[in-house]
């Protein structure tokens, strides 16, 4: 089994900053992609950003130049720093590995259970 471990979240003003962090844990023989989701109430989840094994990043276009996303490989851990937090960057945040265990053949996507964000005065 593969464990997807956040934590990080919390409450915080705008303008503020916050570090998400997700271990991933389990008989996991290799990461490919690590990211980033987000999913507001009433919205559609969504990829706030993401990292290859090889370092290559993706973001969406409304935290490009506040988030940082970086990873670990030795610790199969994913880390999300968010800068400049908006009231719209409120959402449930979740982690997402897609890896291949050492027991089955071919990728699998995993999730975590998410962590509260919320950016308010």
């Amino acid at each position: 089994q593969v464990q997807l471990v956040e934590s990080g979240g919390g409450l915080v003003q705008p303008g503020g900053s916050l570090r998400l962090s997700c271990a991933a844990s389990g008989s996991i023989f290799s990461i490919n992609v690590m990211g980033w989701y987000r999913q507001a109430p009433g919205k559609e989840r969504e990829l706030v950003a993401r990292i290859t094994s090889g370092g290559r990043t993706n973001y969406t276009d409304s935290v490009k130049g506040r988030f940082t996303i970086s990873r670990d490989n030795a610790k199969n851990t994913v880390y999300l720093q968010m800068n400049s937090l908006k009231p719209e960057d409120t959402a449930v945040y979740y982690c997402h590995a897609y890896l291949i265990l050492y027991y089955k053949s071919g990728y699998s996507n995993y999730w975590g259970q998410g962590t509260q964000v919320t950016v308010s005065p």
